[in-house]
């Protein structure tokens, strides 16, 4: 079945980010997908937040994205989603540098840390969200260890919150992962598609 058969919308899914991991997630669901970023600060709405729960934060930004995009592109169906790492009550965001990145993998080396991926769904000034978390257990690592890693994976790991990709190299840093792929990847891709199936949005 093709994208146009599947979507009962008239026009493509839009989601408020510019992820290529999250554009592929819902392309690889046979959704016709459009991307616009969300101009928002961040770190702004992090701190406006004041002491939100990590689960609750990822909810918000996630929120703000969608209404922000909706807000320039009305009458379309808009996704937003971010991700909060939490490591014993820790909020962790993306690495600056390798030198930022060898410090996060220290602090999470040898821990359980979550991953709360948030969605937020908005159509015709209505939103709902949602959030999906993930635990991962990461095996005990040394100095060295985590230079060798971060030699091998490069700057890339500055576009994640954890300096780590699962479906790279970043497997190697686990002992333990509980939750599903998508979630970790930072789109929970089943209920997504269940609240979109439940807003008729899908042929099935």
């Amino acid at each position: 079945m093709n994208a146009p058969a599947l979507w009962r919308a008239p026009a493509p899914l839009l989601l408020a980010s510019a992820s290529a991991t999250r554009r592929d997630l819902l392309a690889s669901a046979g959704l016709p997908v459009e991307t616009a970023p969300a101009r928002i600060d961040e770190r702004a709405l992090e701190a406006e937040g004041g002491a939100l729960a990590p689960l609750e934060l990822a909810r918000r930004l996630a929120r703000a994205k969608a209404e922000e995009v909706a807000a320039r592109h009305p009458g379309r169906v808009v996704i937003g989603a971010d991700q909060v790492l939490e490591c014993e009550g820790r909020v962790f965001h993306k690495p600056a540098d390798l030198a930022a990145a060898h410090a996060h993998l220290a602090r999470l080396q040898g821990r359980t840390h979550q991953l709360h991926s948030a969605v937020a769904i908005t159509r015709d000034g209505a939103a709902e969200d949602f959030v999906e978390t993930a635990r991962l257990t990461m095996r005990p690592l040394d100095a060295a260890a985590i230079d060798a890693y971060l030699r091998l994976a490069g700057a890339a790991v500055t576009t994640s919150v954890g300096a780590y990709q699962l479906e790279g190299l970043g497997i190697h840093l686990f002992e333990r992962v509980e939750g599903d792929h998508s979630t970790i990847l930072g789109l929970p891709l089943t209920p997504l598609l269940a609240r979109l199936r439940g807003m008729g949005l899908l042929a099935f």
